[in-house]
C-alpha cells in the first residue's frame, strides 16, 4: 500500500468517474484502475462497485476512504511542519478563490506575490464557496480568498478589503446619465443576477431587498462576464463588484457603470485558513501585502 493508491481511491470516491479521477491525478485511466485493483488485492476487499454504469463505493470502500483522507491530511500536515521550519514563504501553496474574485484580483496581486515572495510557488484553484470550504477542510487547499463572513467557526478569517458594488446598465438606460446612483434609484427595477451557488448572488439579493428591487426570474448567469454581455445587449442591469469594473470607460460603451453614493453597498473579501496550520504567519504576511495594495487602489 502506498500514498498514491490512497490518493486514487479518494479521487474515485469524489469524482465517481474513473476517467475524471485519472485526469485529476494526472495519470491514465488504466494506470488508476490497475492501482485500485492492486490495493483491493492487498486488502482482500472490493472497494468500488463496478457492476453498474455509475461508479459507487462499497461499504468497505466508504470506510477505508474516510481513513485514507485522514492519512493524506496527516501527510499534508507533516509537509507543512517541515516547510515551516525551513521557510514558510517558500515551496508550494494551494490557493482557492471564488469565481467572482479570481479573474479580477489575480492580475492585481500576482505580480506582488512574485516580487515579495519569490520562493513561493502558488497553485490557483477556482471553485464556488461550498467546494472551497470542503477542500480546505480536507487539506486539499491551504488558504482561501473569498467573500466573508463564512458560517463556520472551524477556520480563521483575515479581512483583506471592502469591495463596493457598482451598477452596470445599458447605455440607453436613463440612469446612465447620472454620475452616481442611490439605492432608491433601483426601486421597482428587475436585476440580472448569478445562478444559485455563487455567494455574490446572495449579496446582490440583499442589496435588491434594501433598494426595493427584484431579480429577473427568466435568466440566471453562470459568470459575471455573462451578466456583462447581457447588460450590453440591453437585457437589463446588474450589480458588479468594483474589481470587475473596467478602469478605462467611455460614454460610447454599450455597458455603463456608475458608483453608488456614500455609503455604497459592499462586500467583505478576506482570507480563510485552518486554525492550526503551521503556515499561519505566511498567510498573514501575504494578506497584509494584498490588503495594502487594494487599500491604495
Amino acid at each position: 500500500m502506498n500514498l498514491k493508491e490512497l490518493e486514487y481511491l479518494v479521487a474515485i470516491d469524489e469524482e465517481r468517474h474513473f476517467n475524471r479521477a485519472a485526469e485529476r491525478c494526472f495519470v491514465s485511466q488504466p494506470t488508476l484502475s490497475g492501482q485500485l485493483k492492486k490495493l483491493e488485492g492487498e486488502l482482500g476487499l472490493l472497494l468500488v462497485d463496478r457492476s453498474n454504469r455509475q461508479v459507487s463505493m462499497t461499504d468497505a470502500g466508504k470506510e477505508i476512504t474516510l481513513q485514507a483522507r485522514e492519512v493524506l491530511i496527516g501527510i499534508k500536515k507533516i509537509k507543512e511542519i517541515s516547510q515551516c521550519f525551513h521557510d514558510p514563504l517558500a515551496g508550494e501553496m494551494h490557493v482557492g478563490l471564488i469565481p467572482t474574485v479570481a479573474p479580477y484580483l489575480l492580475p492585481v496581486v500576482m505580480p506582488l506575490m512574485k516580487n515579495d515572495f519569490p520562493n513561493l510557488k502558488l497553485w490557483l484553484h477556482e471553485y464556488q464557496t461550498k467546494v472551497l470550504l470542503t477542500k480546505l477542510r480536507d487539506a486539499e487547499l491551504d488558504v482561501l480568498i473569498l467573500a466573508l463572513p463564512v458560517e463556520t467557526e472551524e477556520f480563521e478569517e483575515y479581512d483583506l478589503f471592502s469591495e463596493p458594488f457598482w451598477l452596470a446598465m445599458p447605455r440607453s438606460d436613463p440612469m446612465a446619465k447620472m454620475k452616481q446612483v442611490e439605492l432608491s434609484d433601483l426601486n421597482h427595477h428587475e436585476m440580472l443576477l448569478l445562478e444559485e451557488g455563487h455567494c455574490l448572488r446572495g449579496q446582490a439579493l440583499d442589496v435588491c431587498f434594501m433598494a426595493g428591487a427584484s431579480e429577473h426570474q427568466g435568466f440566471h448567469a453562470t459568470s459575471l462576464e455573462t451578466l456583462r454581455h447581457m447588460v450590453g445587449e440591453g437585457m437589463g442591469m446588474t450589480l458588479l463588484p468594483e474589481l470587475a469594473v473596467p478602469t478605462t470607460r467611455r460614454k460610447t460603451d454599450s455597458v455603463q457603470y456608475r458608483p453608488f453614493k456614500t455609503p455604497p453597498p459592499a462586500r467583505r473579501i478576506g482570507m480563510l485558513y485552518r486554525q492550526k496550520s503551521y503556515r499561519i504567519e505566511a498567510y498573514r504576511k501575504m494578506a497584509r501585502v494584498i490588503a495594502a495594495r487594494l487599500t491604495r487602489k
